[in-house]
C-alpha cells in the first residue's frame, strides 16, 4: 500500500495498559475497527513495560520504546525521543507503563474523534474515532472494579466495557489481549499472547478464546 493511501484510511482504536501491582503483571488490551491489531498496535516485555502505539501506528515506536524501557529511560521520556523527529506526531497516540508503573500517555491534535487518554493508578486507557468519551470511561470503571483480580481477567473486563459503550464509532473489527508475569503461569507460554486479526465481533470472540486459554491453562496448576 502507497503512503498516500495508508494516510487516507482512519481506523478507530481503544487499549489499556495496566500493571498488577501485587504480582508485576504487566499487560495490554486493544480493539480497532483495522485489520490483526494485535500484530501492530501492543507490544510488551516482562519485567520492563507494556504499550499501544496507535492513532496512524508505527510498528517500529514500540519496538524501540521497550528497548528505551530496558534502557531505564522514564515512559514521559520515552515520548519525548520517539516523537522528537516524528513527522505524523500529531497523529499518533502511545501510551505506556513499566515495571515500576510509571506511566504516560500522548494523544495528538490531529487523531480522528473522539480521541483522549485517561492516566489512572496502574493503568493508562486511550482511543481515538471512538464513539464518544464514554468508551474510556466504561474501561476504567471495570478495570477499577476488578481489582484484586488476575490482571488478564479485568484487561478483558474493560475491553468488554470498551466494546459495549460503542468502541470504534464504525465498529470493531480485530483485538487481542497479552499479558506478562512476572512469574510465568507455565514456562511454554511467559506470556499470554491471545488475537483475533479480522471477526464481526471481535471482543466477543476474543472472550470465547481467552475462557479456552485459562480451561487449558488450568492443566499445569
Amino acid at each position: 500500500m502507497r503512503p498516500e493511501s495508508y494516510l487516507s484510511e482512519e481506523y478507530g482504536t481503544f487499549s489499556m495498559v495496566a500493571r498488577c501491582p501485587e504480582t508485576l503483571a504487566l499487560g495490554v488490551c486493544v480493539a480497532s475497527g483495522s485489520l490483526a491489531v494485535g500484530s501492530v498496535v501492543p507490544h510488551i516485555e516482562p519485567g520492563v513495560g507494556a504499550l499501544a502505539v496507535q492513532g496512524y501506528t508505527n510498528f517500529f515506536h514500540g519496538v524501540n520504546g521497550l528497548r528505551l524501557l530496558r534502557e531505564g529511560r522514564s515512559p514521559q521520556e520515552i515520548v519525548e525521543i520517539l516523537l522528537r523527529e516524528d513527522s505524523l506526531r500529531e497523529k499518533r497516540q502511545i501510551i505506556i507503563i513499566d515495571s515500576f508503573g510509571r506511566r504516560t500517555a500522548f494523544t495528538g491534535r490531529e487523531t480522528p474523534e473522539w480521541s483522549g487518554h485517561v492516566i489512572g493508578e496502574n493503568y493508562v486507557a486511550a482511543g481515538n474515532l471512538l464513539r464518544s468519551s464514554r468508551v474510556l470511561e466504561e474501561m476504567v470503571i471495570a478495570f477499577e472494579e476488578s481489582r484484586g483480580e488476575w490482571l488478564a481477567e479485568r484487561l478483558m473486563r474493560a475491553l468488554e466495557a470498551g466494546e459495549s459503550a460503542g468502541g470504534d464509532r464504525r465498529g470493531s473489527r480485530s483485538s487481542a489481549l497479552m499479558v506478562a508475569e512476572r512469574k510465568p503461569i507455565h514456562e511454554s507460554r511467559p506470556i499470554i499472547s491471545l488475537r483475533v486479526d479480522l471477526h464481526k465481533e471481535p471482543v466477543k470472540e476474543l472472550r470465547r478464546i481467552f475462557e479456552s486459554y485459562k480451561d487449558w491453562l488450568g492443566l499445569f496448576r
